[in-house]
């Protein structure tokens, strides 16, 4: 394209031409940025300021294309980017950075862009000629049938294609490694129970406490539209947090939790009233003190819930409690990690008998604002350290052994009352869950108070405490520590699993009868369509029998029931004889009746067995 006058004055002499038979540039020409573009064209004699460079990369002009248009003069474009640099100077040096790394953030998307997809372009070229290789090397002895380059090729290449979608899908339908597609044993064997092996030991378990149908079935008749309320004692690091929340957000009810963001306290009202039907962390808060004990909530929450009403007109409520226990040694070293981290509960009011415990009664294990940082050691030394067996003295009656006060009787005698208490309120509580059966406890909570929760519980077995390494030595010393909370575990625990098996098999055993309430009653339904089927046919008209046993003489049907009627009118023994052969007859319908209730009983057999 030529150029006008004025443009190739301002040019100059024209640029040095390829020689003839040279090759030429096949890359496109370097695209500059927009203040690359701005500072070239402020510079007096600049090529760009005055002529274009061609066209933008990744575009061609075409037969049909328009021409470029001619360029301003060089005078006008120094003006138009000095007055540009002058804008553009004007502007905040904030905005002026911000815009200069935007450029620089446009234009190296675009080379990255460029580099991946010549790179993706060359591995799959190098794929191509890998795959076609060993395509040809696998279908060598059939080179006979002819030339299967391209086709193989493309065949190939569809298989791998297929391949990385299927990858793909996979990853999106299935992540993880716990895919029941992935397990061939699933094929194989039956979906296994949640509930068994959930501790990872035997499924079989051998009871080694006797106690009585009332103590293994345990199903609450709670009215959440009454006044009936769950008290939910929470004893420090046995996974009550967690149970907590399930308690709030996990329930399957006609007016559901009301939980705020950023709040931990959740509304929980009865439907239709005002009123909670829920006593713990996250529905009332510490109303009765930090992790208050049986001691406290049994003198507390009756005062709490009905303090302001007159005592002639307060309900007659039944408080459930609800309580979570944990393996003590694994408790411990909880505690002592959350110790560690600065934790003190120095909140907790500890009142027994209308009043806190003394300084002298309830000495401190530290001097400082906490005791964050202590060793196992020290933490295991301290005697008056509220941890040692603290899930027995959390769920014992205090006022029994003189609440705090060590001097009332002998300790001998001060355990085995605050063992047998704690035994005692935990077996009559409404329910009690263990941390390490997590579908176990949710399964007993759904049986007894008759709530479903929403999603299944999860079962963590690594925790900070199982994180803890220690030695035979240490932990049988955290075991002497807590001599009370192993006996009282051993105890939760064997009264647990026998609940539990008793709620399972009173489960199938109500399933089997439903079962045969069903049964009975497909057997009722057949046999009367069978004897109405029956009772039809008999009530069949005379034309009908005729049809069904058509006789050419009828006049022989009527002579021969006329001679029986008269026989029989005179004739004694033959009505005796005919009577006879009725009873016969009825005795031949109740075989048949008989035979067909075994008839249908094996049909019904038949169909349960199929489904």
């Amino acid at each position: 394209m030529a150029l006008p006058a004025f443009a190739a004055r301002a040019l100059g002499p024209p640029p040095l031409q390829l020689e003839q038979g040279a090759p030429a540039r096949t890359t496109c020409p370097r695209r500059h940025s927009r203040v690359e573009a701005e500072l070239a064209a402020s510079r007096p004699g600049s090529v760009a300021a005055s002529v274009r460079a061609g066209p933008p990369r990744g575009v061609s002009l075409g037969f049909n294309s328009p021409p470029l248009q001619d360029e301003p003069p060089k005078a006008f474009s120094f003006l138009a980017g000095a007055l540009r640099a002058r804008l553009f100077a004007l502007l905040p040096r904030g905005r002026r950075r911000r815009m200069h790394d935007l450029r620089r953030r446009w234009d190296l998307g675009s080379l990255c862009r460029a580099l991946l997809t010549r790179g993706l372009a060359a591995v799959g070229h190098s794929l191509k000629h890998v795959l076609s290789a060993i395509f040809s090397k696998i279908f060598s002895p059939f080179s006979s049938i002819g030339s299967m380059d391209e086709k193989s090729n493309k065949l190939l290449l569809a298989l791998v294609m297929l391949f990385l979608f299927a990858v793909i899908v996979l990853q999106y339908v299935c992540p993880g490694t716990e895919c029941q597609l992935l397990r061939l044993q699933a094929f194989s064997s039956p979906v296994p129970d949640p509930y068994r092996s959930e501790d990872e030991n035997s499924s079989r378990f051998v009871p080694r406490y006797n106690f009585s149908r009332g103590d293994l079935l345990r199903k609450v008749d709670f009215d959440i539209k009454g006044d009936d309320l769950i008290v939910f004692l929470h004893i420090q690091k046995t996974g009550g947090t967690t149970f907590g929340r399930h308690l709030v957000r996990n329930i399957q009810l006609e007016q559901p939790c009301e939980c705020r963001v950023g709040q931990k306290k959740c509304t929980c009202h009865r439907p239709g009233k005002r009123e909670t039907w829920l006593f713990s962390r996250f529905s009332t808060g510490w109303s009765c003190g930090l992790h208050a004990d049986w001691t406290e909530l049994t003198s507390c929450v009756p005062a709490v819930v009905d303090g302001k009403r007159d005592a002639r007109l307060r309900p007659s409520r039944n408080f459930h409690y609800i309580t979570i226990l944990r393996d003590p040694v694994s408790r411990y070293l909880s505690e002592w990690r959350h110790v560690q981290r600065g934790a003190t509960w120095k909140a907790s009011l500890h009142v027994c008998d209308g009043r806190p415990p003394t300084s002298e009664e309830l000495p401190s294990c530290y001097t400082g604002d906490d005791w964050s940082g202590c060793p196992l050691k020290e933490f295991m030394d301290c005697p008056y350290n509220l941890a040692n067996n603290r899930q027995v003295r959390m769920l014992s009656d205090l006022t029994l052994v003189g609440c705090y006060n060590l001097s009332v009787m002998p300790e001998k005698q001060r355990n085995k009352i605050l063992l047998e208490s704690a035994k005692s309120n935990l077996k009559h509580m409404a329910f009690f869950g263990l941390t390490e059966f997590q579908r176990k406890t949710q399964y007993l909570f759904e049986k007894t108070f008759n709530m479903n929760f929403i999603s299944p519980f999860t079962q963590y077995n690594t925790t900070r405490a199982s994180s803890v390494e220690i030695n035979e030595e240490i932990q049988k010393r955290i075991e002497e520590l807590n001599f009370l909370d192993m006996e009282l575990y051993s105890y939760a625990k064997d009264l647990f699993l026998q609940r539990y098996q008793f709620m399972r098999q009173k489960e199938h055993q109500d399933a089997r009868r439903k079962r045969q309430e069903q049964r009975k009653f497909l057997k009722g339904r057949f046999l009367q369509t069978h004897f109405h089927s029956q009772s039809q046919g008999q009530n069949q008209s005379p034309s009908q029998n005729l049809s069904q046993n058509p006789n050419p003489n009828p006049n022989q049907n009527l002579t021969q029931s006329l001679s029986q009627n008269l026989t029989q009118r005179f004739n004694p023994n033959l009505i005796q004889k005919e009577n006879r052969g009725r009873q016969k007859q009825g005795s031949g319908r109740k075989q048949s009746g008989s035979s067909s209730s075994n008839g249908t009983n094996d049909y019904i057999g038949s169909v349960e067995t199929w489904r």
